[in-house]
């Protein structure tokens, strides 16, 4: 099976396909079914109500993660997918371990 991206994800959020969203998120984040399921809700929901200006705010993940901005990350996982605790920390060591 192909690696995920979050350009797979982004594709299933323009579909409104929230299920194919939130396994995406599970693979890319470590978060439970549960949890990513509620992150893709949460990601389109967010998206529907705010528009373009919601998804170049989400598309700053990429840089956060990039320059390894641990507070920039935090801040993107919880705006843009509603993360906290347990979850937000859970996504933000797995996206640590990302290659760049």
């Amino acid at each position: 099976m192909a690696e995920v991206t979050f350009r797979d994800f982004a594709g299933a959020i323009m579909k409104g396909d929230v299920e194919a969203a939130g396994s995406v998120l599970h693979q890319l984040l470590g978060l439970d079914a549960v949890a990513s399921r509620a992150a893709a809700q949460h990601f389109h929901a967010q998206s529907a109500a705010l528009g373009p200006a919601f998804m170049g705010k989400a598309m700053g993940l990429r840089a956060a993660v990039a320059s390894g901005a641990e507070a920039e990350i935090r801040t993107v996982l919880e705006d843009c997918f509603g993360l906290a605790d347990g979850a937000l920390a859970t996504a933000v060591a797995t996206l640590g371990r990302k290659p760049g």
